[in-house]
């Protein structure tokens, strides 16, 4: 009897013979902790992406609260009312680094066809803060596709407040404004972008992060507070250091920076793989429309694809998400959902009481992600395509 085909989850990891060498050329090495790697890989994090300064830390959630340290938002730098303007569809953590430093958040609509923050989500958002003082805009490069960003800043300049780009699905993702491509990250629009390591995001350390900044003074300010804010006055004593403010733990370790920089120097393969497995959903979920058919993508992304998310009427087709979702599974095919709207989450409906945001619903109720990795095969594509074509009946 031949063996079964093997189980596709939604994202994987691509870990091969010389990640683990690099791993276990680091064990043997004399850090196990902050060492030369952790620098190494900032270096050449932010040569790839185009920014100035890149700041490694110990997970995706780190890298946004240490934002909201440095840029000085919150309740805890002694700013009663400021608000963080962030998009219902995202990662709860999106909107929890704003709580973490006592700032209010405003949960912003998006568009119901791409997930993203838009101009006109961000215009009804900035109008519900209702004349309280905006410090940040997290829009939210969700799958990998690239929002608006000139735009979203214009409108939070106006406004008084900085962007903050919360980018874990977009490494390699480019954004083409003005005739010139921006690498996400290249923070040409923003104070910070944000990027997470997690395993089945485009590069993994396992867990880790790293914020990115054109910014000198942010950027010491965020090394600083990821260790515990300890600072080195220039000329003391070679022991001595000072505690200027509360900092964190959020140190990452050389060992999984060496395996950040061997995944690094891949980048541009995987990237390429996911855009290749992309156009192939692309052609072979075209036999599907109207009933399935890709998010959207804004004309000005050219994303390298994070999430394969796909849109489905599933009242059309006369089932249920959970049913092609119980479908999948049994064909050995893995899907999820990105992501249930924060707003509705318990503690933000107590918080904030009931938010009506129609393209957050709209996008929640159809949405469903399809495995995308770069370890699948082409073959795999039109396997899961075949699968989801019964499941829908």
């Amino acid at each position: 009897m031949a063996d079964a085909a093997p189980f596709l989850p939604y994202g994987r990891q691509t870990i091969e013979d010389d990640d683990v060498a690099a791993v276990a050329e680091a064990l043997r090495g004399d850090f196990l902790t902050t060492g030369p790697t952790v620098e190494a890989f900032e270096t050449a994090f932010a040569a790839k992406v185009g920014a100035r300064h890149a700041i490694a830390v110990a997970n995706g959630t780190a890298t946004l609260h240490l934002a909201m340290l440095a840029l000085g938002i919150g309740a805890n730098e002694g700013k009663e009312g400021d608000v963080c303007i962030v998009p219902s569809v995202t990662f709860l953590a999106t909107a929890n680094c704003a709580r973490y430093v006592g700032a209010e958040v405003v949960f912003a609509d998006v568009d119901p066809d791409s997930g993203l923050m838009t101009p006109e989500t961000l215009a009804d958002a900035l109008r519900r803060a209702d004349g309280r003082r905006v410090r940040a805009v997290l829009p939210v490069h969700l799958r990998g596709d690239v929002c608006d960003l000139p735009t979203l800043k214009a409108m939070a300049q106006a406004a008084g407040a900085v962007l903050v780009e919360d980018a874990p699905h977009a490494l390699g993702s480019i954004g083409r404004f003005d005739g010139v491509d921006h690498p996400v990250g290249d923070c040409a629009y923003s104070s910070f972008a944000s990027f997470s390591f997690h395993p089945v995001k485009t590069l993994a350390t396992g867990e880790g992060g790293m914020l990115t900044t054109n910014d000198p003074g942010l950027a010491a300010r965020a090394r600083s507070l990821r260790g515990h804010g300890m600072v080195r006055p220039p000329g003391a004593d070679p022991w001595w250091y000072e505690m200027p403010e509360l900092g964190f733990n959020y140190r990452i370790p050389d060992v999984l920076c060496a395996l950040g920089l061997s995944q690094l120097a891949k980048l541009d393969r995987f990237v390429a793989r996911r855009r290749a497995l992309t156009a192939l959903y692309e052609d072979q979920l075209a036999s599907l429309a109207p009933t399935v058919r890709p998010a959207t993508r804004p004309d000005w992304s050219d994303p390298a694809l994070h999430l394969l998310t796909v849109l489905i009427d599933f009242p059309a087709a006369g089932t249920t998400r959970r049913a092609v979702v119980e479908a999948l599974k049994a064909q050995g095919i893995g899907s999820q959902v990105h992501y249930i709207p924060v707003h509705g989450q318990p503690y933000y409906r107590e918080r904030y009481g009931q938010i009506d945001l129609p393209g957050a619903k709209a996008w929640y109720d159809r949405c469903l992600t399809l495995p995308l990795y770069p370890g699948m095969a082409d073959g795999d594509v039109a396997r899961v395509v075949k699968a989801l074509r019964a499941a829908l009946g």
